[in-house]
């Protein structure tokens, strides 16, 4: 008699018609799609930076395989706050954010237009040496986060894009 109870939900949720992302694997749709995704240059040093990241987790093929072209725009900024009596700052928040557009090469339609971003926040030390590379630490962080959440998005669209007018 308590099984019914468990039957009912595991039917009901079987047919809400939700599948895995990355179901079918490195031969998925999802997956496929995702190859075929150049990713433009990115200026600055955060851009090199998740540019990289992106081109790892795109796996991205060859240039001839490529469908679509990724264009991201980032603004990266440093602010202090946490200020002493003699004006010097304790703490610093290292922003990285994100424009990003999937262009379709077939068309040169926009398939895609978002944002992301993340910040962390970073402790100013007596040490100038120790600052930076706190900084450096916090960008290569945020880098890769960023290209997580850029890789995510186009992985949650890829159904729609696949197949654009």
């Amino acid at each position: 008699m308590r099984r019914f109870p468990i039957l009912i939900a595991c039917a009901l949720l079987s047919a809400c018609g939700l599948r895995p992302v990355y179901s079918g694997g490195s031969g998925g749709a999802v997956a496929q799609m995702l190859h075929t995704v150049q990713v433009g240059p990115i200026e600055g040093q955060s851009g090199w930076l998740v540019r990289n990241r992106l081109v790892e987790r795109l796996e991205a093929g060859d240039s001839s395989e490529a469908r679509y072209r990724l264009e991201v725009t980032l603004d990266d900024s440093l602010t202090s706050f946490g200020i002493r009596g003699d004006r010097a700052a304790t703490r610093e928040r290292r922003t990285l954010r994100a424009r990003y557009r999937l262009v379709s090469l077939a068309t040169g339609l926009v398939v895609l237009d978002a944002t992301g971003g993340s910040d962390a926040g970073i402790d100013v030390v007596s040490s100038e040496y120790a600052t930076v590379a706190a900084e450096q630490s916090a960008l290569e962080n945020l880098a890769g986060i960023l290209a997580d959440q850029i890789v995510a998005r186009l992985a949650s669209f890829g159904g729609g894009v696949r197949n654009p007018q």
